[in-house]
């Protein structure tokens, strides 16, 4: 039955509508109301067809069956309902909290944990669950006949996931919400979405599910202004809530009450408030009393600089004004009009007499207290922005306050100029959003390296400090072609006072935002008034329309020195001597920062070369090492295709399951970063990401990237959903077998020790991208190792200590273990066995030595087959012959030098006893053997002369004296 809340008032029964028929037809029937007892009802008549509807600003008066205008105070959308008013739960929607997590689903502890989590009505709006908990809201609705539901929302943060789907009465979805995936809005600002319903029963769902990876609550989803249209008809009008009125019958809307008036509901007009005792916002319900002025309520300003080169300080009521100054201890206005010294001009501005400051022309240059001057002749103007003096609000920037919940601050400046710094203004709540954009149109780099393709086209740095009492933030923001606004860096709390940069990567219009809050829930007092971020500097470098505060140098023309810049092709730098283009040397990058001189073309690492354009340096996946006489040699070229590699899972404080995914791009393809990631991997297919690569902001293309993934089994997704994407390493160092380069190293306990003898070779990259955590940016680390047992691709892992691949969160580490990460074989990875002589032929084989721990290389020589040589045999009989004649020849030499010493040494002794015993008789001279000699010649005597006797008869043939003994003739021999 489809219910009417129309009652007769002299009848306790209402009318209702039976139920469609085959036909379409329907029956009018009264029914008693609960808590009457009657007698004699109206008999059954037809109804209207069931599609039937009125229009807008009527309804259908059941009695009569007819189109009837709405009251005054009160409106209708015919055949749609609208829910606009979110103070609490309007009937017939529900909230559905669920832990999602498969693997930890059964723990009871868990799935309670959610039961306190749901969408909240917020007045104006509604607003999604701030945790990791899935939570759905849900509103069933029965259409006669096709029609639409419409709503308006906010959705900033990516790290929860917004969904609105469909399903039908079995509980399967509508293939009108195939892309159910909202998309992200820009902070402060209400997007909107509609889709089309079929005719039957449509259970529409809003779910949302929050992704804390350890760090920050996330951003609600808002939602506002739900209108279903479809319906068969309207048989009352809904009243205009409190704020708005609505003064004329067959109202299709109500309208909201000016400021200092308010209504209740179902007004026809909207009443004034006592004007010097209360106020009231734009679309308020009630009154509220004035309170006494206090220094929260005014603020100062600087006027422009006059002729003289002053500024005066002026107080300004903060606007609308809601304070009073006759209550007691309230306070005035402090008298304005103190003249002081005006501040300088902005670098690349000058004061020409005036009372403002402007920019200089094209051409010239300024630090802001001189003059505008012309370049000297080979330079040009280094074109940009800095803003370090703020005295009135440079003309790219503009400064707003937004406040989700109320216009309290609509028409407020956000942001106050205050001399050396701009700070952050009142606002109306505590909980505004204080804005400040700059817009810069594009990037380029200096007319001497156009063509320049490096990583970096620019930058911005500004200093700040924030000053809190209470959780604000201060958000930092960026939007490319005025398309989707992205959270670069946000800051919580004090921060003292500080440098930011941000490079820029692409020439593309930008948007740059600050946005400051004090705190995130609405109160009702201010507390936090004196709460603010300041910012002191901004300097944007390379930027199109910019000015310039100094000249750097450019390359001439080739006919004249006078001659006018002139653009340098990609990768040449500027001679000092000529001021000429000259091309860097053969693997040298041009430094983006400086192109004066040839310093500026930096030198590639080890293992790399630069790209033809030497915009960056390159691996071309061939790698040697040289040490010790010892060359390796390796070619990673197989390798060269982008690697994966998924660890985990990894569990957040609430438990939702994730996963590290990265893409590792490791050489070859001419230096091109082809590790790509993304978030919603599931919204939009991979080739739609890099056909839209250039305006896609969550896309991202580097050496090594990485990706968070929920799987398709964990918070209830049907598939897998990636999210903070981002790059760890856009420029290649190099790639070396030594473990330290550019202060990047590892450790040699990293990874497990290597099974094979090979050395591994490590690939050094960095990010350009710098963050508070990160000051020099996150670097990389992939270690290949040659592993013959995984062929291919092999395998990639990181250390077990730091399961995700990092340990600090700005160095990643990665181990590639493969066959082809092996060094190339030489002629030292082989030996050769040569077989016995069959058939006078011998075989000689080559295997390689065990275990093998090369690839590709020298390739295995054949088989070799050749005749036996037989003269082998009598070359090594007459070896052994000579040695042995060798080793003879020396020992006789020996003998008979002994025997010659052994003689001299006898025949010396006889003299000297001859000379000195002249006086006496004279002995007997012999030589034979006297007492106490050994008998050294005994075998020279004997009978049976031994082979060596033989041999020392031989050597004495030509003497007839054997020398056995010696006679000579003596005084002593005569007389005997």
């Amino acid at each position: 039955m489809i219910h009417g809340t129309h009652q007769s008032c002299t009848t306790d029964y209402h009318f209702e509508y039976t139920e469609c028929d085959s036909s379409g037809s329907r029956w009018r029937v009264a029914v008693p109301n609960p808590s009457a007892e009657c007698s004699g009802l109206p008999d059954p008549v037809r109804g209207k067809e069931c599609t039937f509807s009125c229009a807008s600003g009527e309804y259908l008066e059941m009695k009569n069956q007819v189109c009837s205008k709405c009251a005054e105070g009160t409106y209708s959308l015919g055949s749609g309902i609208k829910f606009d008013e979110w103070d609490e739960l309007p009937a017939g929607f529900s909230n559905v909290a669920t832990f999602m997590d498969t693997a930890l689903s059964s723990s009871e502890s868990k799935a309670n944990s959610c039961n306190n989590s749901s969408w909240t009505p917020r007045g104006n709006y509604i607003e999604s669950n701030r945790d990791d908990c899935t939570v759905s809201l849900i509103y069933a609705v029965h259409l006669k006949k096709s029609g639409s539901v419409f709503f308006e929302y906010q959705y900033i943060d990516n790290n929860i996931f917004f969904e609105f789907f469909i399903q039908n009465d079995q509980c399967k979805e509508m293939d009108s919400t195939a892309d159910k995936w909202v998309k992200l809005t820009d902070n402060g600002e209400w997007g909107s979405h509609s889709v089309t319903l079929k005719s039957g029963s449509n259970i529409l769902y809003w779910r949302t599910t929050g992704i804390l990876m350890g760090s920050k609550v996330v951003k609600p989803v808002l939602v506002k202004n739900i209108t279903i249209e479809g319906v068969a008809y309207t048989s009352e009008c809904f009243a205009c809530k409190p704020g708005t009125f609505s003064d004329k019958p067959g109202a299709s809307g109500c309208q909201v009450c000016p400021r200092d008036t308010y209504s209740e509901k179902g007004a026809k007009e909207c009443t004034k408030c006592k004007e010097e005792m209360y106020y009231a916002e734009e679309g308020s319900s009630a009154c509220i009393e004035r309170p006494p002025c206090t220094s929260k309520d005014f603020f100062q300003i600087h006027t422009p600089c006059d002729k003289e080169g002053k500024t005066q300080i002026m107080y300004k009521w903060i606007e609308p004004k809601i304070c009073r100054e006759d209550l007691p201890d309230a306070l005035t206005l402090p008298p304005s009009g103190e003249r002081q010294d005006c501040p300088p001009c902005n670098p690349g501005f000058y004061n020409n007499a005036s009372s403002s400051c402007t920019p200089c022309p094209p051409g010239t240059f300024s630090d802001g207290t001189q003059e505008c001057k012309a370049c000297p002749a080979g330079t040009e103007p280094a074109l940009g922005f800095e803003y370090k003096w703020w005295n009135i609000l440079p003309g790219n920037m503009k400064t707003s306050c937004f406040n989700v919940g109320n216009s309290k601050c609509d028409g407020m400046n956000g942001w106050e100029v205050a001399g050396d710094h701009i700070q952050s203004g009142a606002g109306g709540s505590d909980n505004d959003y204080l804005i400040l954009n700059l817009h810069i149109p594009g990037f380029k780099p200096p007319t001497s390296v156009t063509g320049a393709t490096g990583s970096e086209l620019g930058r911005i740095t500004f200093i700040f400090e924030t000053i809190c009492s209470a959780d604000c933030v201060l958000y930092f923001m960026a939007d490319v072609n005025r398309k989707n606004t992205n959270v670069v860096e946000s800051w919580e709390r004090s921060k003292e006072r500080q440098s930011y940069t941000h490079i820029i990567s692409k020439n593309a219009s930008f948007t740059f935002t600050w946005a400051f809050q004090r705190i995130n829930e609405g109160q009702d007092s201010r507390q936090f008034i004196n709460d603010m971020a300041k910012i002191y500097s901004i300097t944007v470098t390379n930027a199109v329309d910019g000015v310039a505060s100094s000249c750097r140098a450019c390359a001439l023309g080739s006919e004249q020195s006078g001659s006018s810049c002139v653009p340098c092709p990609p990768g040449h730098f500027i001679e000092k001597e000529s001021s000429q283009c000259k091309e860097c040397p053969a693997n040298t990058f041009l430094s983006i920062h400086q192109v004066y001189g040839k310093e500026a073309c930096i030198p590639c690492g080890p293992g790399s070369k630069s790209t033809k354009d030497h915009s960056a340096c390159f691996s071309d996946c061939l790698v040697s090492y040289v040490k010790d006489n010892q060359s390796l040699n390796y070619n990673f070229s197989n390798l060269s295709q982008v690697g994966s590699l998924m660890s985990g899972p990894s569990f957040t404080s609430r438990g939702t399951k994730f996963f590290h995914f990265f893409n590792i791009s490791l050489c070859g393809n001419e230096g091109k970063k082809m590790a790509i990631c993304t978030d919603n991997i599931t919204d939009v297919t991979l080739k739609d990401m890099v056909a839209e690569s250039e305006d896609f902001s969550n896309f991202v293309g580097a050496f090594v990237c990485q990706s968070t993934i929920i799987p398709s089994d964990s918070k209830g997704f049907r598939t897998a959903l990636a999210l903070q994407s981002n790059s760890l390493a856009d420029r290649f160092l190099g790639a070396t077998v030594e473990t330290v380069l550019e202060n990047i190293s590892i450790k040699a306990d990293m990874f497990p020790p290597s099974p094979s003898k090979t050395l591994d070779v490590h690939f050094f990259y960095k990010s350009s991208t710098v963050t508070t955590s990160c000051e020099n940016g996150r670097a990389t680390v992939v270690t290949m190792r040659c592993n013959p047992n995984k062929p291919g691709q092999g395998e990639l892992s990181v250390p077990s200590s730091c399961p995700a691949g990092t340990c600090d969160g700005c160095t990643f580490y990665f181990l590639w273990e493969s066959a082809e990460a092996c060094p190339l074989c030489t002629e030292q990875d082989y030996h050769e066995i040569e077989g016995a002589c069959k058939k006078g032929f011998q075989e000689t084989l080559y295997v390689w030595n065990e275990p093998k721990h090369c690839i590709k290389g020298v390739p295995l020589p054949e088989k070799r087959t050749s005749p036996c040589e037989t003269v082998d045999f009598w070359l090594k009989v007459g070896a052994g012959v000579g040695a042995f004649t060798a080793v003879l020849l020396i020992a006789l030499t020996c003998y008979f030098w002994k025997k010659n010493q052994k003689l001299e040494y006898k025949y010396s002794k006889l003299v000297m006893t001859t000379n000195s015993k002249e006086c006496e008789l004279p002995a007997a001279d012999s030589c034979a053997i006297m007492e106490g000699e050994d008998n050294e010649e005994e075998i020279v005597y004997s009978n049976k002369q031994s082979l060596l006797g033989k041999l020392k008869s031989l050597a004495t043939k030509e003497k007839e004296d054997n020398f056995e003994s010696v006679q000579l003739k003596s005084s002593r021999s005569q007389n005997i």
